[in-house]
C-alpha cells in the first residue's frame, strides 16, 4: 500500500478498521478528522532508521562541508581573474571581456553565480518531479556526488592566469553539482527522523490516546530539529579538522613563497577536499536503507509532470506554504548575495592569501558549530518553535547588511579593514549561520508528507532563482555606481521586508491543516483517474 511518507508503510491495523482515521468532506466542503486518531506516520521494521544509518547520514555532510565547490573554488577563479586582468592592463586593471561586453571582475562572478543558478532551476525541476516515486533516489546522489568529485578534482590542472575561462567554467559547473547533492542530501532526514523509534513510540501513544495530535506534531518537529541541527554541528566540527589538516599541506605546498605556489595551493586545497568528501560518502550510500516513495498510481513518466501540475495548481491551497516559499525566496536573496558581495571585499582584503583565507575559515568555522550547537540547546530547554528560531536568523541578517551599508558612508566600518574580516567570520558563524539549518527544517514544516523531493526542489528552484536575481541586480548596482559596497542598500531594505513579511504571515499550525487536505485532495483525485480509467476500458 502507498505509504504517506517515504518507508512509512501502513500497518496491518488498518485493513482490520479501514475507516479509522480516515478523512472526510463536510458539506460545506470542509475537510475534517474522524475522532478515531490515526498517526500521520506508520512503521515498517525493515526501514526503521538506525543509528549508524544517521551517522552515515551525518558523515556525508561533513564531506560535502562547501570547502570544494563553495569556498574555494570561487576564490580559485576570482584570484585567476585578478591576474589575468593585471596580464592584460597593468596592476590596477579590474576589468575584462566577458559575456559580450567589458565587466568588472565583480561583475562577472556575480554573473557566473546567476548563469549557475538559471542551469540549476532546470535540473531541479527535473528532477524533483520524479524523484518522490520508488527506491532510485539515493542514485541520484549518487551521479551528482561523482559529477561533483571529478569536478573538484579538474582543478589540479587549472591554476594559471591564461585558464581563467577554464576556471570560471569549473566554477560555474561545481556550483550547480554542489547545490544538487547537497539538496538531495537534505531532503532525505523528514523520512529519517520520522522513521526513528521514538517517532514509532509517540505514534503509537497518539493512536491510544495518551497524546494529542498537537503533542504528536511538536515530538515530530523536535526529532527533524535534532537531525538537521545535529548534522550541521557534527559537519561543523568535522570541518574544523579537515581545515586542521589543510593549514598542514598548505605549508608542505609553500604557499607564501609565490603567486604560482599560492595558485597551485588552491588547487591542491580543493582536489584534497574533494577525496574527503569522496571518502566520507561511501557510509551513506552503503548504509541508506532505499525507503519506498510514493505509488505513482500511473506510468512513472507521466507520474513526474503529473506531480509537477498539481503542485504548481493547488499551492493556492497550501498558502501557508506558499507565504513561506514567497518570504524564503526574499530572504534567501538577501542572504546568498550579502554572503557573495562579502566575500569578493574579503578576498580583496587579504589579497587571496591562501593560509589566511584557510585560518578565516576555521574561525567561521569554530563560530557556526558554537552557534548552531547553542541555538539548538537553547531550543531544545524552553521548546521552541522551529520559526521562533528562524526569526532570530533573520534579524542576524539584517544586522550583517546593515554593517555593510555603513561602510558606503565611512572608511572606519563597514567591511575596509582585515579586521572586520575576522569578525565577520565570528558574527557569521554565531548567528547567521543557523540559517542553513533552520530554513531546511521550516521547509519540512510546509511539506505534506511524502512530498519532500518534489517540495525540497521546488524550494531549491526558489532559492537558486533568488540567487540568480540578486546577484544580478548587484552585479547592476557596482556597473553603475563602481562601487562595491553599494549593494548593501538593496540587501539592507530587501531582509527587513522578507523579515516582516515571513513574521506575519507564516502559521505552522494553519500550515498542518492545509497539508492533510492536499493530501486527501490528491488522494481522491488519483482514485478518480483510476476509475475513470476503468470505465473507459
Amino acid at each position: 500500500m502507498a505509504a504517506n511518507d517515504p518507508g512509512l508503510v501502513q500497518v496491518g491495523a488498518n485493513a482490520l478498521d479501514p475507516t479509522r482515521g480516515m478523512v472526510e468532506e463536510t458539506k460545506d466542503g470542509v475537510i475534517e478528522e474522524e475522532e478515531r486518531p490515526l498517526a500521520p506516520d506508520q512503521f515498517d521494521e525493515r526501514y526503521e532508521t538506525s543509528k549508524w544509518e544517521i551517522w552515515a547520514y551525518y558523515s556525508y555532510y561533513i564531506g560535502n562541508n562547501g570547502l570544494t565547490l563553495f569556498n574555494f573554488a570561487p576564490t580559485a577563479a576570482q584570484n585567476l581573474l585578478y591576474q589575468q586582468a593585471e596580464a592584460v592592463g597593468g596592476i590596477d586593471n579590474e576589468i575584462l571581456y566577458f559575456a559580450g561586453t567589458k565587466r568588472t571582475i565583480n561583475s562577472i562572478i556575480l554573473l557566473c553565480n546567476g548563469i549557475s543558478f538559471a542551469i540549476q532551476i532546470v535540473i531541479f525541476l527535473i528532477l524533483g518531479s520524479y524523484a518522490d516515486f520508488g527506491t532510485f533516489r539515493p542514485n541520484i546522489l549518487i551521479v551528482l556526488s561523482i559529477l561533483a568529485w571529478g569536478i573538484g578534482f579538474g582543478w589540479l590542472g587549472v591554476h594559471t592566469e591564461n585558464k581563467w575561462e577554464i576556471g570560471l567554467g569549473l566554477y560555474i559547473v561545481g556550483l550547480i553539482a554542489y547545490q544538487l547533492c547537497l539538496t538531495y542530501w537534505t531532503a532525505a532526514f523528514p523520512g529519517l527522523a520520522r522513521n526513528t523509534v521514538a517517532i514509532r513510540d509517540k505514534a503509537l501513544q497518539y493512536e491510544e490516546g495518551i497524546i494529542t495530535r498537537t503533542e504528536y506534531d511538536h515530538v515530530d518537529s523536535m526529532k527533524r530539529n535534532e537531525l538537521c541541527n545535529m548534522a550541521f554541528y557534527i559537519q561543523s566540527v568535522g570541518e574544523i579538522v579537515i581545515l586542521a589538516v589543510i593549514v598542514g599541506v598548505m605549508f608542505g605546498v609553500n604557499v607564501n613563497a609565490s603567486t604560482a605556489n599560492n595558485n597551485w595551493g588552491l588547487s591542491v586545497l580543493i582536489a584534497f577536499a574533494s577525496g574527503v568528501w569522496l571518502l566520507l560518502a561511501i557510509p551513506w550510500f552503503i548504509l541508506e536503507k532505499r525507503r519506498p516513495g510514493q505509488d505513482p498510481g500511473m506510468n512513472v513518466v507521466l507520474a513526474g509532470f503529473w506531480q509537477l501540475w498539481r503542485a504548481a495548481t493547488q499551492i493556492w491551497h497550501l498558502r501557508q506554504s506558499l507565504f513561506y516559499l514567497i518570504g524564503y525566496f526574499l530572504l534567501g536573496d538577501s542572504l546568498n548575495t550579502t554572503v557573495t558581495v562579502i566575500g569578493t571585499l574579503q578576498n580583496e582584503i587579504v589579497a587571496y592569501n591562501t593560509l589566511q583565507l584557510t585560518y578565516l575559515l576555521i574561525v567561521g568555522i569554530v563560530a557556526q558549530a558554537l552557534g548552531i550547537f547553542s541555538f539548538w540547546n537553547i531550543q531544545k530547554r524552553y521548546g521552541l518553535t522551529t520559526k521562533t528560531m528562524f526569526n532570530v536568523v533573520a534579524v542576524g541578517i539584517i544586522l550583517l547588511d546593515g554593517w555593510g551599508m555603513i561602510g558606503n558612508w565611512t572608511n572606519r566600518f563597514g567591511f575596509h579593514h582585515v579586521w572586520e574580516v575576522w569578525a565577520y567570520q565570528a558574527f557569521y558563524g554565531l548567528f547567521v549561520c543557523p540559517w542553513y539549518s533552520y530554513s531546511q527544517t521550516m521547509i519540512s514544516e510546509v511539506t505534506p508528507r511524502g512530498k519532500e523531493f518534489l517540495f525540497f526542489s521546488l524550494f531549491s528552484i526558489i532559492g537558486k532563482t533568488s540567487s540568480f536575481i540578486g546577484p544580478l541586480v548587484s552585479s547592476a548596482i557596482i556597473d553603475d555606481t563602481g562601487n562595491n559596497s553599494s549593494p548593501f542598500y538593496f540587501l539592507f531594505a530587501l531582509s527587513i521586508c522578507s523579515f516582516l513579511f515571513l513574521l506575519f504571515f507564516v502559521d505552522i499550525e494553519k500550515s498542518r491543516v492545509e497539508q492533510a487536505e492536499f493530501l486527501e485532495r490528491e488522494r481522491r483525485a488519483k482514485a478518480k483517474m483510476k476509475h475513470d480509467k476503468v470505465l473507459s476500458l
